[in-house]
């Protein structure tokens, strides 16, 4: 048995957290350090460290704890009411990169980048790559920021979730033209069969966790995280297994039971080590190692220079018009856009299947990995340039906790009023 992974382990949590510290004097998200961590100890630059199977996993278990963490950060009453707005934001923030993706292509392929087979889909494909959104970085670094809870914190979340559905839809659609024999009737429907199952999971987990609490009143404490970590793992695991829906939107789903139960904020504050110390690291390392820079000539050089603009500004583009449609303000806007603009392991995948299908010319593949790599650098540069100067005061405007405050200093003031007055009574007699 091999213990290289020990060494592995440790190097990529001493560079992660020393170039997050280095990013972080430098004003810069933590996350960016990790990454770039990442792209310095693999193949790419050193090659100190090779990606392989063990990280990977290890590094899938950090992206589902990430979105569990988000689940159990979020309000489900705001989630309820950004549901809609998160809706038309998605399918904008889908449509248009699909859109623009789809005529970049159009352009490149020709002459010696063409593939023979239908053009038309070949484009479309590309197209469908552009459309997923990571959520992962723009979590963590939200969460860095102290806006996950904002109201523009809770309507990036819906968006992107609702992006990753219509995502999948969208790659159906695209590979059942392929001729692969998928159907997008079976698809829809276990899609709601996922939200189905999630929902009735919801009602019993919570009917059960107030029993437990009110019944058992079981005082070993420790027991509530164990338990909602095996729900997370459970929820993650049927999403991708059952009903072929990304593990992440499993994870977030158990992360929003989570908080219908008692003790909801004990369990929570147990993950915060288990994810700073070993798991977050790894992932953000891990999306940096698998990068390999392929050798382009100009003409690459050129379409993965505009793929990178068209990544990022058909997500700021298609995402911001649709908040403007729902009465955000202009830099909400921008700060919903640069939230969905991130790209990850989902833009590759379908890149990779793609390719499987014959659709997708090899060539391509180097483009769409140094797409995926600028956006997991420039998404938390730009969310964090977005807030900037936006003072706490304005975020828990959004939250809806300035209203509670400014009743509490109110009825303060008010008691403080009546203890003068009844002062000044008892000294008149």
């Amino acid at each position: 048995m091999s213990y290289t992974y020990l060494a592995d382990l440790a190097l990529i949590l001493l560079a992660t957290k020393a170039l997050s510290m280095l990013t972080g004097k430098l004003q810069l998200p933590q996350v960016v350090g990790a990454l770039v961590a990442g792209l310095l100890l693999g193949p790419a630059v050193l090659g100190v460290i090779q990606p392989n199977e063990f990280l990977t996993q290890v590094a899938e278990l950090g992206v589902v704890v990430i979105m569990f963490n988000a689940g159990m950060g979020t309000d489900i009453n705001e989630l309820k009411q950004t549901g809609k707005a998160g809706f038309i934001i998605a399918v904008a923030g889908v449509l248009i990169p699909l859109g623009m993706g789809a005529g970049l292509m159009y352009f490149f392929n020709t002459g010696e980048l063409a593939m023979e087979g239908n053009k038309m889909l070949q484009d479309l494909f590309l197209g469908t790559v552009l459309t997923a959104t990571s959520v992962s970085i723009t979590v963590e670094t939200l969460k860095e920021l102290g806006k996950l809870s904002t109201k523009v914190g809770n309507t990036i979340l819906a968006a992107a979730l609702i992006d990753d559905v219509l995502g999948l839809i969208c790659l159906t659609m695209v590979t059942s033209l392929a001729g692969t024999g998928v159907k997008i009737s079976v698809v829809l429907l276990k899609i709601v069969l996922f939200f189905v199952f999630a929902g009735v999971m919801g009602v019993v987990v919570s009917k059960f966790g107030n029993w437990y609490e009110t019944k058992v009143r079981d005082r070993n404490l420790h027991r509530y995280p164990i338990f909602a970590f095996v729900l997370c793992l459970f929820m993650a695991y049927a999403a991708e297994e059952w009903f072929g829906v990304a593990d992440i939107i499993g994870a977030f789903a158990a992360g929003l039971i989570v908080t219908t139960t008692p003790k909801a904020a004990y369990t929570s504050s147990k993950f915060s080590p288990l994810s700073y110390l070993l798991l977050t690291p790894v992932f953000f390392a891990n999306l940096g190692l698998k990068v390999t820079l392929p050798k382009m000539d100009v003409t690459l050089v050129v379409f993965t220079v505009l793929l990178v603009i068209i990544g990022i500004g058909s997500k700021l583009i298609g995402c911001g018009l649709g908040a403007k449609m729902f009465g955000f303000k202009g830099r909400q806007c921008v700060q919903i856009g640069c939230g969905m603009a991130c790209r990850g392991e989902v833009a590759l995948i379908v890149a990779n299947k793609g390719m499987a299908m014959n659709v997708v010319n090899p060539i391509f593949f180097g483009p769409i990995i140094i797409l995926v790599v600028c956006c997991a650098v420039f998404t938390p540069i730009m969310l964090k340039a977005a807030f900037k100067g936006e003072s706490d005061y304005e975020g828990l405007v959004e939250s809806g906790l300035v209203e509670n405050l400014q009743m509490e200093e109110q009825m303060d003031m008010v008691a403080s009023q009546m203890m003068e007055n009844e002062k000044k009574r008892q000294n008149k007699q």
